[in-house]
């Protein structure tokens, strides 16, 4: 993901300081000037950083920080304030109408994913009850409309388009549609060029003064570090921005565009693409990115993304379930593809405080391809042994491992975790039955 050289960098930097029983002002010259060139490798604006940089030091050099019982305690907490307020501060919200529709204009260059983002948009918009629709306003790029087009109908929103016709004509007449037809929130696909020029320019400015949206969204490709800042300001200079959205946040994107936008363009970072997927866009929260460059974690994402994932009318019965010691191959399954819902594992991971650094990540096995297999082989059971998996013995093991496509030995080996899994959450859930198994299961190892 982005961030992630940087972030081992300044964790390693951090890490020492932690360390220090007392800093003096030689201790933190050291530290700034790692963070430093640990910016500037991030593709970080020299400007910003010289500035971040100043900030710091100002802070971290006072007399309260130096003579400190916990001073590098007290220069991470800077860091991370600093970290927090060159990404903007704060969340920066969608401007929503107060009376409906909202007009969002989406704009930026080819490639950037804007097309996608606009999809992604409109299916997160949904969730939170709104009804939104989609404008083909793109007709110079080929298969944009169908793009568009196919996508609305993955994420059953519906899309408008009046073919090859004036990008103007399609955004006026879509907003009166969207009137007509109570829609709330109108999202108009702009086209983008290979290059910021006039005559984009020109035709974005028209449709920005047909439709008067109350949002303008700049969608950048994270991975295009400084380019993205260029970008960011050209588009500024005419058409007022209401925000940005990166994409590609999941890549190996260097992250200078994210911690230089903000200060550059004084345009906050509203969303960050962190996948492919139609539900891979996320409001961007700069203290939550900070806690997670810094590995502090970002336990509230977390959370968040838990909630969204869990079905609790099934998380209702999952108790009830294991209460009675009834926990099943089934439920097991069901936890797993829940699991899968909230993200990519090593993304997950990265939530967590301390797991952060990169090293520490790589050194994890985070196979994806271990889920798939653990479906394929629980997908291979009969309804009979999914639910009572005792009954699995040495000729069903080898046809569950035939039509899985798997081994024996990794049937073999998925048993035991279940059996260990259940036996944990039976330990944790107090009941009777599920002490004296589990204390007959550990009288097996004296």
């Amino acid at each position: 993901m982005a961030f992630d050289n940087l972030a081992a960098r300044l964790q390693e930097t951090m890490r020492k300081l932690r360390g220090k029983g007392r800093l003096s002002e030689k201790d933190v010259d050291e530290s700034l000037r790692e963070v430093r060139l640990a910016l500037l490798e991030a593709d970080v604006n020299f400007k910003v950083v010289k500035d971040f940089i100043k900030r710091v030091k100002e802070r971290a050099v006072g007399e309260e920080v130096l003579s400190s019982l916990t001073p590098g305690q007290q220069v991470i907490k800077i860091v991370h304030e600093e970290l927090t307020a060159l990404m903007g501060g704060t969340q920066a919200k969608l401007q929503l109408s107060s009376k409906p529709p909202t007009v969002i204009m989406m704009v930026g260059l080819q490639g950037a994913g804007k097309t996608t983002t606009a999809a992604k948009l409109a299916r997160l918009l949904k969730s939170q009850g709104h009804r939104p629709l989609m404008v083909a306003a793109d007709i110079y790029r080929p298969a944009a409309i169908k793009q568009l087009m196919v996508l609305g109908e993955q994420i059953e929103v519906p899309v408008f388009s009046m073919g090859q016709q004036n990008p103007v004509d399609i955004a006026k007449a879509a907003v009166n549609h969207g009137i007509t037809h109570s829609n709330d929130v109108i999202i108009i696909d702009t086209a983008g060029r290979l290059h910021v020029d006039d005559a984009l320019m020109e035709e974005l400015v028209q449709i920005r003064e047909a439709v008067s949206p109350h949002e303008i969204l700049l969608v950048v490709d994270s991975m295009t570090g400084q380019d993205a800042v260029n970008v960011a300001e050209a588009f500024n200079a005419r058409l007022e921005l209401g925000g940005i959205v990166l994409t590609k946040l999941d890549g190996d994107a260097r992250g200078g565009a994210a911690l230089s936008v903000k200060a550059v363009t004084g345009k906050p970072i509203k969303f960050a693409g962190v996948s492919e997927k139609m539900d891979g866009l996320e409001p961007f929260y700069p203290d939550r990115m900070a806690s997670r460059i810094l590995g502090m974690g970002d336990v509230l994402s977390l959370i968040e993304k838990a909630t969204a994932a869990v079905d609790q009318e099934k998380a209702k019965q999952l108790a009830h379930k294991l209460k009675e010691d009834e926990f099943t191959l089934e439920d097991f399954l069901d936890q797993l593809q829940q699991l899968k819902k909230m993200g990519p594992l090593d993304q997950i991971l990265g939530m967590l405080p301390g797991m952060g650094a990169v090293k520490q990540l790589k050194n994890l096995d985070v196979d994806e391809n271990h889920l798939k297999r653990i479906e394929a082989i629980i997908n291979s059971m009969t309804v009979q042994e999914r639910r009572n998996p005792q009954i699995i013995g040495g000729s069903r093991r080898k046809r569950i491992a035939q039509g899985s496509g798997t081994r024996v030995q990794d049937v073999n080996r998925l048993l035991k975790q279940f059996e260990q899994t259940r036996m944990l959450m039976k330990q944790l859930t107090g009941s009777e039955k599920g002490r004296r198994r589990s204390k007959g299961m550990f009288s097996l190892f004296r």
